[in-house]
């Protein structure tokens, strides 16, 4: 089972635990994200947590301190420390993420990113965020990018579905139809 696998199957048991102890569910977040904070601001600490060769009572030990000097809710304390007993303490930046997009989906909100030539007004963006809405059935969260190699129009990703409505597209579209013809 790779890392990615794993670490979505331990933000869906959270996430899962979360919701039904009727827990706040962005202090479960916020609370993981902060635990994943402590790798990037003190590199030793990540160094030894997540280095094989210690042994996993020293890992379960540290792991323990510092979950009693952030007071975590008990939810995530557990996760982390089951993390530490297993030696899976490597996961904890893909299970943050993980956890986010489970979060998300069970909101019923998705992630949605615009790519356009030139750069949008907000009326647009709001007018193309809510056509989104209305065709995924969900709530929205809109981020633009801007690349004139399109030209014009627009190419939206949804999560792994793209919809590209560029005029590079459709001249490469009308290419393929032309030489195809002849």
């Amino acid at each position: 089972m790779t890392n990615k696998t794993a670490a979505i199957r331990y933000a869906r048991a959270l996430l899962d635990v979360a919701v039904k102890e009727q827990a706040d569910l962005e202090l479960v977040e916020n609370e993981l994200a902060q635990f994943a904070d402590l790798f990037t601001q003190y590199p030793l600490l990540e160094k030894v947590l997540l280095n094989p060769a210690v042994p996993v009572p020293r890992k379960r030990a540290a792991v323990g301190d510092l979950l009693a000097r952030a007071k975590c809710t008990p939810i995530v304390a557990k996760l982390l420390a089951l993390l530490a007993d297993r030696d899976r303490l490597v996961l904890v930046p893909e299970l943050l993420a993980a956890y986010r997009d489970r979060l998300l989906d069970h909101r019923h909100v998705v992630r949605a990113e615009v790519t356009t030539a030139s750069p949008l007004d907000a009326t647009r963006a709001q007018a193309i965020q809510q056509g989104l809405a209305t065709l995924t059935g969900r709530t929205v969260i809109l981020a633009t990018k801007v690349d004139p190699s399109i030209i014009g129009g627009l190419v939206a990703r949804i999560g792994s579905t793209v919809y590209d409505g560029s005029v590079t597209r459709q001249l490469e579209k009308m290419k393929e139809r032309l030489t195809d013809s002849m």
